[in-house]
C-alpha cells in the first residue's frame, strides 16, 4: 500500500450517460506539489469536484491518509482536511470579506478560527484593508485570494488548486504562484490543477497530464519538458 496522502485509484466519474473519468491514477504526498495539466475538457474539475465529493464516483478508489473516502458526503471530505477551492472563485458576493473567510472555518478549524484569520490576513494583507467590503465589489485578483484564503481558514492537509490564475493579469498570476511557492515552502500538500503550463511545472515536484478523462503522463516535470512528443501533444508547447 503506498503511504501517499491522497491516493487515487482506477477512478471512473461522469454526469448522466457522459463518463468523463475512465480510470485515473494520481497520488499526492505530504508537503509535496503535484501539476495535474490538461486543456480544456480533460476531465480537471470533474476529477476536482470527484475528490471532494461533490460529483458521485462510479468505479475506482479515493483514499486519503490511509482511509477509504469513496463515495463520502463532502462534509466528511472536508473533516479530514481536503479542502478545494474550486475554480472561478465561487466566492458569497453579498458578504463581507470576513464572513467569507469565517465560512471557511464552518466545519473544519472552528478552534483556531482567530488564529487562521491573522494567519490569511498575513497572507493577503489587501483582503485586512477589505475586511468589511463585500466580497462581490472585489476585483477577480481579490475574489481569488479570498478564495484561496477562505480555503485555508479549513487547516487544510491538502489544498486542491483550481485554476487559481485563471482570468487574472499577468502580474497577479506572478503573485498567485509566489502564494504557491510559500504555500508548498509551508509544507502543505497542493495539488495544483492549471493550464499555466510554464510556471505550474516550475513549482511542481511531480507532474500529470489529463486527456479526455484519462492519465497519458505521470512523473518528474523535467521529463516531461524534455519531451517534444510529450509537450507538442499535450500541451502545445
Amino acid at each position: 500500500m503506498s503511504n501517499a496522502l491522497l491516493l487515487v485509484s482506477a477512478l471512473k466519474s461522469g454526469y448522466g450517460a457522459v463518463e468523463v473519468l475512465r480510470g485515473v491514477d494520481l497520488e499526492v504526498h505530504t508537503g509535496e506539489t503535484v501539476a495535474l495539466l490538461g486543456s480544456n475538457g480533460a476531465g480537471k474539475t470533474t476529477l476536482n469536484l470527484t475528490l471532494s465529493g461533490l460529483v458521485p464516483t462510479r468505479g475506482g478508489q479515493v483514499r486519503f491518509d490511509g482511509l477509504d473516502i469513496t463515495g463520502w458526503h463532502y462534509r466528511r471530505v472536508v473533516g479530514q482536511g481536503l479542502i478545494h477551492v474550486p475554480e472561478g472563485r465561487k466566492v458569497f458576493p453579498n458578504l463581507s470579506v470576513h464572513e467569507n473567510l469565517e465560512l471557511g472555518a464552518f466545519t473544519r478549524g472552528r478552534a483556531h478560527r482567530a488564529e487562521n484569520l491573522g494567519k490569511v490576513y498575513d497572507i493577503f494583507p489587501r483582503l485586512k484593508e477589505r475586511t468589511a467590503q463585500l466580497a462581490g465589489t472585489l476585483s477577480g485578483g481579490e475574489q481569488q485570494m479570498l478564495a484561496i484564503g477562505r480555503g485555508l481558514m479549513a487547516e487544510p492537509r491538502l489544498l486542491i488548486l483550481d485554476e487559481p490564475s485563471l482570468g487574472l493579469s499577468p502580474l497577479l498570476v506572478e503573485e498567485m504562484f509566489s502564494l504557491i511557492g510559500r504555500l508548498k515552502a509551508e509544507g502543505l500538500a497542493v495539488l495544483l490543477v492549471e493550464q499555466n503550463v510554464g510556471q505550474s511545472l516550475e513549482i511542481a515536484d511531480r507532474a500529470y497530464v489529463l486527456e479526455n478523462g484519462d492519465i497519458r503522463f505521470s512523473g518528474l516535470p523535467a521529463d516531461l519538458l524534455a519531451s517534444d512528443t510529450l509537450r507538442q501533444a499535450y500541451l502545445g508547447m
